[in-house]
């Protein structure tokens, strides 16, 4: 399995940061046995597009409908017209900001995946839960509801726990380890063999002084990185320390 690393810039960039970053990631040596995306705001799709073949596109949420009059809706089937090959949905930013439910993300994903691209489908859990004890149950129901008719081909699930979105705190090792694993057993559940192959991807404050040691966790296959994400260098050493991680 190839892992993956993915660049969340959320709401940040501009189009200079945006050649600059392509430029930079041009200039450093290529990544074996990784592929790295980057995910953009949408105005920025189109500069990034095509102007590196190591440097895959994605984008960070789209429409629920297919199409129609909706307003300031991108539709998955634009995404893909402008080359985008994942798109994340279900981000814990999406659900308690914009009360995105796990219905809603999983007709998204459905989208995504019937437009021929990859859905990033995210899942975690609160501090609250986690100091409850309930965060197991919390994100298997998650990950079982945001799954809901979504197949396995062209499906990647990113473990994010809220509490350590850009907090600075970051899950230790084991915490992750653990959570990827209940996660593995869910979607062998759902999915049987299949499951197997579905990669599971950590989202929490990665950093390249992090990396290193959580992809040496054998359910870890890869990251969701946010603020590391929007220097070039930074992002290339995270996905460096995934490819020597799965050596």
């Amino acid at each position: 399995m190839v892992g993956l690393v993915i660049a969340n810039w959320k709401m940040h960039g501009s189009r200079a940061a945006a050649t600059d970053f392509v430029d930079q990631w041009g200039s450093l040596p290529s990544v074996e046995g990784v592929e790295a995306v980057l995910c953009p705001p949408y105005p920025y799709l189109a500069l990034i597009v095509g102007a590196t073949t190591d440097l895959m596109l994605g984008a960070q949420n789209c429409a629920e409908p297919a199409e129609g009059a909706y307003t300031g809706e991108v539709s998955a089937k634009m995404l893909a017209d402008m080359g985008c090959r994942y798109v994340i949905v279900g981000h814990s930013e999406r659900r308690s900001f914009y009360g995105e439910t796990d219905a809603q993300v999983a007709t998204k994903a459905q989208r995504i995946v019937s437009a021929g691209m990859t859905a990033v489908v995210c899942i975690g859990e609160a501090l609250a839960d986690r100091e409850a004890g309930a965060h197991e149950a919390v994100v298997s129901t998650q990950l079982q509801c945001s799954l809901q008719g979504v197949s396995a081909e062209g499906l990647v699930v990113a473990y994010e726990p809220v509490w350590a979105i850009g907090t600075g705190q970051t899950a230790t090792p084991q915490q992750a380890e653990g959570m990827h694993a209940v996660i593995r057993t869910r979607l062998c559940e759902q999915y049987g063999e299949a499951g197997g192959g579905i990669p599971i991807i950590y989202g929490g404050s990665v950093k390249p002084g992090n990396a290193a040691e959580l992809f040496c966790c054998n359910n870890i296959d890869g990251a969701l990185v946010g603020g590391a994400s929007l220097d070039a260098k930074s992002f290339w050493q995270i996905a460096s320390a995934s490819s020597v991680g799965r050596t």
